[in-house]
């Protein structure tokens, strides 16, 4: 079987190839002899019905700084190709919304993954909340006096924004910290949306567990610890991947969400869980594959295409 494969993604001379999960699932695919493409969001368009994109063949290979080669840009119809990667980096703001409004007119017919309708419905904080039971105590708002009541009952509370992404302007504040109200006042002219608020769980410094399920089955995990003096472990904010088993209480988790991934046709999901609990359930561009291959764990990328290549 051989597939023409195009990959939404941000601009591929930018990635950093050594922990990017597109890059790695770009790998396994030619190395299958699938045929590559790439394209940037900005690249789509739609008319009459039809959409099509900008995009470039392209050979990659794991060489940083010399890692792919491009053609010259052609403008295709996308229902004409066999599978479109979502692979944007968030924001998920509405111009990543934008772009799942196109995608659906194509899919099935050209397999999108993850399903572009359930990444628009499903965002990775809000989906989440469908297993309030698997998660530490959460409130999402923007209601001071809401968030003022959550810190009174819980004491310490970590804040973050509603779609943020890789760890960017959380926050850890307690009963008695002066700069709470600064920090709200500053919040609340940054974001319109509501903030995710949850109890603070200590065991964070023991690490915040990223566990990847495919077509809605535990496959691989790793372990992300916080550099000292961060609350937060996303590697990109400089976390220490480090291997790791997972539990029967998160095995559980995974067999409690997998079969709502299946049915939404998201194959490839990445959750947080910190001491037991989920915290949120990633589906727009989970990353992990690449650190969980280097530390001696399962080749996810390969998992991922044996399912691509059945349903197609």
């Amino acid at each position: 079987m051989t597939l023409n494969v195009a990959i939404q993604m941000d601009p591929i001379e930018r990635v950093r190839i050594a922990g990017d999960t597109g890059f790695a699932l770009m790998l396994e695919a030619q190395g299958r002899g699938h045929t590559l493409y790439t394209y940037t969001p900005d690249k789509l368009s739609l008319r009459d019905g039809k959409v099509t994109a900008r995009i470039r063949p392209v050979t990659v290979r794991d060489v940083e700084g010399d890692h792919f080669t491009a053609g010259t840009e052609e403008r295709i119809d996308l229902s004409t190709l066999d599978v479109v990667l979502l692979r944007q980096d968030p924001p998920f703001d509405m111009a990543y919304v934008t772009t799942t409004h196109l995608l659906e007119r194509i899919h099935p017919k050209t397999l999108v993954v993850n399903n572009p309708t359930e990444v628009r419905n499903a965002p990775e904080k809000i989906l989440v909340t469908h297993f309030p039971e698997l998660m530490p105590q959460t409130l999402i708002t923007r209601d001071k006096a809401e968030i003022e009541a959550f810190r009174d009952e819980f004491g310490e509370i970590v804040m973050k924004p509603l779609y943020g992404h890789g760890g960017a302007t959380v926050f850890k504040t307690g009963k008695d910290d002066p700069n709470f109200g600064s920090l709200y006042d500053l919040f609340a002219g940054i974001f319109r949306e509501p903030w995710v608020v949850q109890r603070f769980m200590k065991e964070v410094s023991e690490g915040d567990k990223r566990i990847i399920l495919i077509d809605g089955k535990a496959a691989g995990a790793v372990n992300r610890v916080p550099a000292t003096g961060d609350l937060r472990a996303n590697m990109v904010r400089g976390g220490a991947a480090r291997p790791t088993d997972l539990s029967k209480r998160e095995l559980e988790i995974c067999e409690a969400i997998g079969p709502t991934l299946r049915e939404r046709g998201l194959l490839l999901v990445g959750i947080d869980v910190i001491g037991g609990n989920l915290t949120e359930i990633n589906v727009t561009a989970p990353t992990g594959v690449r650190a969980i291959k280097k530390l001696g764990g399962p080749d996810l990328a390969a998992q991922l295409w044996d399912v691509i290549e059945a349903k197609r």
